[in-house]
């Protein structure tokens, strides 16, 4: 086997990450969970402020983390949230993202702090957004101008993470010709890229789980094919064992089979991610 600086990345981060990476997903205790400017205590000093904004007639409301000792410009990720809404686990990891010394957007897909924990609801919210691709993408890019805009952010250097319908909108964002560096879907639907797409300008990183009962095989390998045919740069890791939402210590609470958390996954993506994300923005 060639270990590329990537592969031999990828198979000593785990290690090394995981003391960090089980301090930072920690619960979310509620009480403490305001998005004023704040201080965290477990980790480097990280402050936050809400941002309003719109699409079209549509207000928004996303969160931006960024580390308090912020001087320059630094790398900017936005973050997209799961089918039930902009709710802490999104927000919790765009935490994470600046304690890592990215300034992080968690963007809002629904507008009117529409958040919830039963599945129709999110379906239909869902379907609302992804019925139509082209307004799916502008909401998506309207989060993005957002970050880009930010005295804050390295406009040079941005990327995209998403869980869930998450990973669907960072990969549209992709197909849209968002000037981005990355993208990261993690345990994603994996839509392929359209037939009149010719190019792809960022690097593309899939963290699937290979249980998964909502994304069959056959759609993940139209989603590789497509990939392939327009000479794409992108990595796919498939985790044995994962079911969707992999990532989410609280996967179990919706009780849905297929929904499950799976800590080495998590772990082990979230170190890939971190590498992958170093790359991109050193090129």
């Amino acid at each position: 086997m060639h270990l590329t600086p990537r592969l031999l990345t990828a198979l000593l981060l785990p290690l090394l990450a995981f003391t960090a990476q089980a301090d930072s997903l920690r619960p979310i205790d509620s009480a403490n969970s305001s998005d004023s400017t704040h201080t965290e205590t477990s980790a480097a000093s990280i402050h936050s402020k809400t941002v309003d904004y719109q699409d079209g007639e549509t207000k928004l409301t996303g969160y931006l983390y960024y580390p308090a000792d912020t001087t320059q410009p630094r790398p900017g990720v936005i973050v997209v949230h799961e089918w039930w809404g902009l709710n802490d686990y999104a927000k919790q990891r765009a935490r994470m993202l600046a304690e890592l010394g990215y300034v992080a957007f968690a963007i809002d897909m629904y507008g009117d702090d529409r958040v919830t924990s039963h599945a129709p609801d999110a379906k239909g919210w869902m379907q609302q957004i992804t019925e139509h691709v082209e307004a799916w993408q502008a909401r998506a890019l309207a989060g993005l101008e957002i970050l880009a805009a930010d005295p804050k952010v390295d406009a040079e250097r941005l990327a995209a993470v998403g869980y869930c319908f998450g990973g669907a909108t960072v990969m549209q964002m992709a197909y849209a010709g968002a000037d981005l560096d990355g993208v990261v879907s993690f345990h994603g639907s994996l839509p392929p890229a359209p037939e009149n797409l010719t190019t792809l300008k960022p690097s593309v990183l899939a963290a699937h789980g290979a249980a998964d009962a909502f994304v069959p095989p056959a759609k993940v390998a139209a989603f590789q094919q497509s990939l392939e045919a327009i000479d794409a740069d992108w990595e796919f890791v498939a985790y044995g064992g994962a079911r969707h939402a992999f990532t989410n210590p609280n996967a179990a609470d919706y009780g849905i089979d297929n929904v499950a958390y799976h800590a080495k996954a998590d772990q082990r993506s979230w170190a890939l991610m971190q590498d992958f994300l170093t790359e991109v923005f050193a090129d």
